[in-house]
């Protein structure tokens, strides 16, 4: 057990690393990491959001700090997928249900991740009502497997051309913060499991490689080559995953 927890932490502080470069918080691959170390399920959600809320806080306030931060075009996306978290977080599932949801979410996140941003077009897009749509549904996914949303929506907004990839890495980052809080709410509202003992030092880790990777961001990184190693690595964890409980 001590070699697996050793194991994790480690996988923790690189996923970390990575992710907050750019501008995730790598709820996806601490899913697929615990889920195939054989962690019990009621662990894994609170586990990875937790993990994302200490990983996004500092690139948040990175993005907000560097003007890279939309507050006005992101309100629709943030209220729209703050209570839709909560419910998505306090609906109880059973374990093959989760696992399967997991298996098929870690598959679309491969899929959006390997999508290539397309350049910037002259007027952007951005409708109030879609961005609140397509926000709560995110949320509410977000929830219930325990992932930030940012690997969804980020994607989807750079499919769409939504803004630069820079103010689009700058919501996700706050869209993740905020889902993983709600959705973490939603979990300890209905008697979610967090066990401290086993959660603490993977925060540790997360908040180390947190650090560093918001820092290096893209100057170091190449974005498109991180998100397309990551969404094999994914894909791969998903084949897993439903292999053992489909």
């Amino acid at each position: 057990m001590e070699t697996d927890l050793l194991i994790l932490i480690l996988s923790f502080f690189v996923i970390a690393l990575i992710y907050s470069s750019v501008g995730f918080g790598g709820g996806s691959s601490y899913l697929a990491l615990l889920a195939i170390m054989g962690v019990h399920y009621e662990i894994i959600r609170p586990a990875a959001l937790l993990c994302n809320i200490i990983v996004v806080t500092g690139g948040t306030y990175i993005f907000w700090k560097e003007g890279k931060l939309d507050l006005k075009k992101s309100w629709a996306f943030i209220l729209a997928s703050m209570p839709c978290a909560f419910i998505g977080g306090f609906w109880r599932i059973d374990e093959s249900v989760f696992f399967i949801l997991l298996g098929i979410s870690l598959m679309l996140a491969s899929v959006f991740l390997w999508m290539n941003v397309m350049p910037l077009r002259k007027h952007p897009y951005d409708n109030k009502f879609l961005n609140g749509a397509l926000g709560g549904g995110i949320g509410f996914l977000s929830g219930l497997v325990g992932i930030g949303g940012g690997i969804f929506l980020s994607p989807i907004l750079n499919f769409l051309q939504w803004d630069d990839p820079k103010k689009i890495s700058g919501l996700a980052s706050l869209f993740i913060l905020v889902n993983s809080i709600s959705g973490l709410a939603g979990q300890t509202s209905g008697n979610g499991n967090i066990e401290w003992s086993f959660i603490v030092p993977l925060l540790i880790a997360v908040f180390v490689g947190g650090q560093i990777g918001s820092r290096l961001g893209a100057k170091t990184f190449d974005p498109m080559y991180i998100k397309r190693i990551t969404a094999v690595v994914i894909f791969i964890a998903a084949l897993f995953i439903l292999k053992d409980h489909v």
